[in-house]
């Protein structure tokens, strides 16, 4: 059988919390023709440091794009648009001019600001942030921005701007600086109600608005600049989508496989992403609000307080074997029993703050253990709990009729386990899993270009049997209430909350 020449390639590109990955896909009908991953070094540390080299970043660009070419071949030169989405609420601060780093890319987990974010909070009156955000606290950006300040207040000057993990991509490729909306809500500075950004929250820490990027524009591109186009081997002028926020653009990979889906991310962290019509009333305090980028409308991004950190962990401490092994020695684990014994419970809130010593990250715990609980269990638990948190979190959202079906991406998807506790938590609306759960965002990104073909290609998740669907409804209850116990009277761990659609004012 003769293979198929594109006529033109669209490449997506996708920038982690722990990876770097790019994909190149038909201009046609959005076949994938080659994808490539490299590894993105977080240094952490005990403190809630979460950093990485900007520098490894440009590195991990250079090694995908050049992966992609190789396999490609010839047809490289057929490159016709590129898409590009990150990890947002990170943030370095670069050289407007060069992109030249002076400090590193602080990731959107770095734990190390709760306490500078907590004070500019109380800065405003109670309702404030609710009120331009949707969101109800300040975006942890301006704890950063003030925590740089102490440390190196000479790199606030004109000349340099504080930008995410998308923005210093996209200016590496086009020369222009620009923010998605997302990033923007995390740094602080973006009017969720009226769609702009603006300067009141830097003025608390004594910065201009134009120390940030400007906003992007709907789905506006901008030309590859003849540097990066020599860089990567491709004509200048190519066409540059972005950079839009990863969960937008996972979002938008999930268009079309059902009319309203919960598009669920389940990597580095745990996300849900949906669209609400304009009027409707809805809350969660975590929540980023953003303009639906398929309609009128709102997409809601809603981060859960959990994520791979939680079960990487796990299986670091719980699993003997290391590395690439230590996944085949879960699968094991989960064929013996896929849930922890009865009465045993994690609440897997792993990077948050300690909510009984405001000076530790940390808020994750076990209930229920006793002298014959095993290591095995103790990893059971953790992947029931994250489960169980994705249902709590969204249990309202399902029952609004607001989505009729379920779309698993990310890393963790990968684990039957976790999609059999999924649909079994989510039923009866359908759950379905991306094959290539892992370029969901890649390809969301060349939403601009080819929306028809953007919609990634997914499986139905099968439901497990009934009496395992009765265990792990049982098991939910469980965790719902010991979750309650610890942590019900904390406004982080509310779930989003529906109230219908809001009375048109007269």
């Amino acid at each position: 059988m003769q293979t198929r020449t594109p006529r033109e390639i669209l490449v997506g590109i996708d920038v982690g919390t722990t990876a770097l990955k790019a994909a190149a896909f038909d201009a046609r009908d959005g076949k994938t023709l080659a994808r490539a991953s490299e590894a993105l070094h977080v240094i952490s540390g005990a403190d809630g440091r979460r950093e990485q080299s900007p520098l490894s970043v440009d590195r991990a660009l250079g090694r995908c794009i050049g992966a992609l070419q190789a396999r490609l071949g010839a047809a490289w030169r057929r490159v016709s648009g590129l898409g590009l989405a990150a990890q947002g609420g990170s943030g370095v601060i670069a050289d407007r001019r060069t992109c030249r780093a002076f400090t590193p890319l602080v990731l959107w987990n770095d734990g190390r600001t709760f306490r500078r974010q907590a004070g500019i909070a109380a800065m405003k009156p109670r309702g404030y942030w609710r009120a331009l955000t949707l969101h109800d606290r300040p975006g942890a950006g301006l704890g950063r921005l003030l925590w740089i300040q102490e440390r190196e207040p000479e790199l606030f000057r004109e000349s340099n701007i504080y930008v995410g993990a998308g923005e210093y991509v996209f200016f590496r490729l086009t020369g222009v600086w620009r923010q998605d909306a997302g990033n923007a809500l995390q740094i602080g500075c973006y009017d969720a109600v009226r769609r702009r950004l603006v300067q009141g929250p830097l003025d608390l820490v004594s910065l201009p608005l134009s120390f940030v990027a400007p906003l992007r524009e709907g789905h506006e591109t901008h030309p590859l600049s003849p540097k990066s186009a020599k860089r990567l081997d491709l004509p200048a002028g190519v066409p540059v989508a972005g950079p839009y926020l990863d969960q937008e653009a996972g979002y938008l990979a999930a268009v079309g496989i059902s009319d309203r889906p919960l598009q669920c991310s389940l990597g580095t962290a745990w996300v849900g992403n949906f669209v609400v019509p304009e009027n409707h009333g809805g809350h969660a305090p975590f929540q980023l609000v953003l303009p639906s980028p398929v309609s009128e409308g709102r997409l809601i991004v809603m981060p859960l307080l959990t994520g791979n950190v939680a079960w990487e962990w796990a299986l670091a401490t719980f699993i003997a074997a290391r590395g690439g092994e230590s996944l085949k020695a879960a699968e094991t684990v989960f064929r013996e029993s896929l849930l922890p014994p009865s009465g045993l419970v994690a609440v897997p809130w792993l990077t948050r703050g300690n909510p009984f010593d405001s000076s530790k990250v940390g808020a994750g715990c076990f209930v229920g253990l006793n002298a014959h609980v095993s290591g095995e269990d103790l990893l059971r638990a953790v992947a029931a709990g994250m489960c169980f948190e994705f249902a709590r979190v969204f249990a309202n959202v399902m029952r609004s009729g607001l989505v009729d079906g379920v779309v698993l991406a990310g890393g963790a998807s990968k684990g039957p386990y976790f999609r059999q506790m999924l649909a079994a938590l989510f039923a009866p609306l359908p759950v379905f899993h991306m094959e290539e759960e892992d370029t969901a965002a890649a390809r969301g990104a060349l939403h601009a270009f080819l929306a028809q073909a953007a919609p990634a290609r997914v499986v139905r998740v099968r439901p497990p049997s009934k009496r395992t669907r009765e265990a792990i409804e049982e098991r939910s209850d469980l965790y719902r209430r010991a979750f309650d116990s610890l942590y019900g009277g904390i406004a982080e761990g509310k779930p989003y909350s529906t109230t219908g659609a809001k009375e048109k004012r007269k």
